[in-house]
């Protein structure tokens, strides 16, 4: 989630890095990551227990992303100037109540209250966590074998989340993977408060409060709208308020950053226009990894009705392997350009994505699962791991640690748009498909009505588990919809690919001119 850092060694950091310190980081962002991956394996258990209408399930995927992309940048800074130590230990116990909180979930907005704190953990944990590895280290040697370890570990977490979800949902009961995650949250915060030593980097770094709560409440407003707008109608009264809101909000923040000294988000930085396309790049390619995660999520749990253990395979092969093509990677990154990799992962993504829409929803087999998902899963491996070195390579060296933390930022803003927007067309077209197909059909009048009424109050997938008479057509209406669905996510990454081989300039000369020096150190 968040990578690289330019910021230099704390005055303050209590001398080397100490074992303690790195176990309770590396521990603390695998939790992390585990906890933001692990629902979307979830999806089909949850369309069962809480019987989600509309956008409702869509909800629990983003109550928990939204937190991180809004929240990563000040949690860096509270770090910085309050110490990392405290953010660390906070972040822990915030994931352990919020997991606890989804554990004892027994209706949905329970469940969204619980991912809306563990999201705000993990914004704490993902840059904390990094900041307090690379303060100890004195090399950029050191802090390079620093970085490259807690990205390992955090695509371990990646690896381990579907596993944790899929065998305690299967096998078990699914409560048991917020509870495991509880639990281990609470014992890295235990090691935290013990064994870790504390850093911080406070010279130059100040909060900006107005900057934070505009680009807030614009992101939520948005992602409101965006999910809200296939149920409620795009012509309804709040959906049109809230693009309202986020535009003027988001007009807000550019003003706000533009004029303060020490802003959230360096905007001089989109001057450089390989900058302004490599951050493009990076909304719309994350974007399309999890709007596919979220479409297979759907398919397999509540369309096919298949296990939360099979939906955890086709999440093993999507991010659970990045881990193992590390050593791929790096030797890739070597010997091209960062650009070429993410090309490359770009273009096996898109294919993927268009093999997937090209499944029929009837084919519920896994080893048909296997290419179009292991090709997007390489695909985002390559990509995840070049996109930050692709933007921070466009803007002088002096600007790397500020470039890492925005890359990060639209990154995560991008895996927010995912589910949100894959969700939001998907409902549209099945609505839109199952309503053609019922009035088309041979059932009877009161049939229709009933199957009107079901789908007008709570969706197309409450039709298909509620209405038996018109299950068949509701099936065959979100077969339609998500194969549009994992299209519109190859057609994105595709069009990644393009912009990313054809339009950026070579890397080796950074666009020193058009970015002004920065004011104070760069930060996570």
């Amino acid at each position: 989630m968040t990578t690289a850092t330019g910021q230099h060694p704390s005055a303050d950091g209590g001398g080397a890095l100490r074992t303690g310190t790195v176990v309770a980081a590396l521990f603390a962002v695998c939790l992390a990551q585990i906890g933001l991956a692990m629902p979307a394996t979830l999806n089909g258990t949850f369309q069962e227990v809480f019987e989600p209408s509309g956008s409702q399930l869509t909800w629990i995927s983003d109550c928990s992303l939204l937190p991180i992309t809004v929240l990563e940048l000040t949690c860096g800074v509270l770090g910085d100037l309050f110490g990392r130590k405290r953010l660390l230990l906070g972040g822990a116990l915030l994931l352990a109540v919020g997991e606890a909180v989804s554990a004892a979930a027994h209706q949905i907005g329970v469940m969204w209250t619980g991912q809306i704190i563990a999201g705000i953990g993990c914004a704490a944990l993902f840059p904390t966590t990094l900041a307090m590895l690379v303060a100890g280290e004195r090399t950029a040697a050191r802090r390079a074998r620093m970085i490259a370890l807690w990205a390992a570990v955090l695509s371990t977490g990646n690896f381990l989340a579907p596993l944790l979800g899929g065998i305690t949902a299967t096998y078990f009961q699914w409560r048991w993977a917020f509870t495991v995650v509880v639990v281990l949250a609470l014992g890295d915060a235990l090691l935290t408060h013990f064994f870790a030593q504390d850093s911080r980097s406070p010279a130059g770094r100040s909060l900006d409060p107005l900057g934070q709560t505009t680009v807030g409440l614009g992101l939520c407003a948005l992602l409101f709208g965006v999910i809200q707008g296939a149920s409620d109608g795009w012509g309804s009264a709040t959906v049109v308020g809230a693009f309202v809101l986020s535009g003027v909000c988001l007009a807000a923040f550019v003003a706000v950053e533009l004029r303060v000294a020490n802003p959230l988000l360096r905007l001089d930085l989109f001057r450089s226009r390989n900058f302004a396309l490599a951050s493009a790049v990076t909304v719309v390619g994350m974007f399309a990894f999890l709007g596919t995660a979220y479409a297979i999520s759907l398919r397999m749990g509540p369309i096919q009705g298949q296990s939360s253990m099979r939906t955890a395979v086709a999440f093993l092969l999507l991010s659970g392997l990045t881990i193992f093509l590390l050593p791929l990677t790096h030797q890739l990154m070597r010997a091209l350009e960062a650009r070429w990799v993410l090309g490359l992962g770009f273009l096996l993504m898109a294919v993927g994505d268009f093999l997937a829409g090209r499944l029929p929803i009837s084919d519920s087999a896994l080893p048909s699962l296997i290419v179009p998902m292991g090709l997007v899963g390489v695909g985002f491996s390559f990509a995840v791991s070049a996109v930050t070195a692709t933007a921070v390579e466009t803007v002088p060296h002096d600007l790397a640690g500020m470039a890492s933390a925005t890359t990060s930022m639209l990154r995560d803003f991008g895996f927010t748009l995912g589910p949100a927007v894959i969700g939001a067309i998907a409902t549209a077209n099945a609505v839109h498909h199952f309503s053609g197909s019922l009035t088309a059909s041979t059932l009877g009048a009161a049939d229709k009505a009933k199957a009107h009424g079901i789908l007008s109050a709570d969706g197309p997938v409450a039709v298909l588990h509620a209405d038996p008479s018109a299950s068949g057509l509701a099936f065959k209406a979100l077969g339609h919809a998500y194969a549009l669905g994992f299209e519109v996510c190859a057609a994105a990454a595709l069009a990644c690919c393009l912009v990313t081989v054809l339009l950026l300039r070579s890397a080796e000369q950074p666009e020193a001119a058009a970015v002004a020096e920065p004011a104070s150190p760069a930060a996570i």
